[in-house]
């Protein structure tokens, strides 16, 4: 099996992050799980500390692992879910945010 991340950055709307966030960790995670070959889900928060100086484009990151012989499937699944009662959308988070995958060209390094 080939493995990949489907990294999504978001941002919720203005007042909405409550709402964002709960449909995020309580219903949204769980639908994309059941995509075939996602493995495994983490979201992500940015932190106040950074490198360069704002603005920053997005605010929640959405890590997603996947491990499949054909991504072209989970890619298409995802395309032909979202927005339906299989995978339902927040109206509390902004347009406009970006979905990529990636996939290894390195062997994971760690230190030590």
């Amino acid at each position: 099996m080939q493995k990949y991340w489907l990294v999504v950055m978001t941002n919720p709307l203005e007042g909405r992050e409550d709402e964002y966030n709960k449909w995020y960790e309580d219903q949204h995670l769980a639908d994309v799980l059941k995509l075939p070959g996602v493995v495994a889900a983490q979201r992500l928060k940015l932190s106040d500390k950074q490198r360069a100086a704002p603005p920053y484009p997005w605010s929640y990151l959405a890590i997603y692992e996947v491990e499949t012989n054909d991504i072209q499937v989970t890619i298409d699944t995802l395309k032909a879910r979202a927005g339906t009662p299989e995978m339902p959308v927040t109206n509390a988070m902004q347009a406009g945010g970006a979905t990529w995958v990636f996939q290894p060209i390195t062997e994971r390094l760690t230190a030590g």
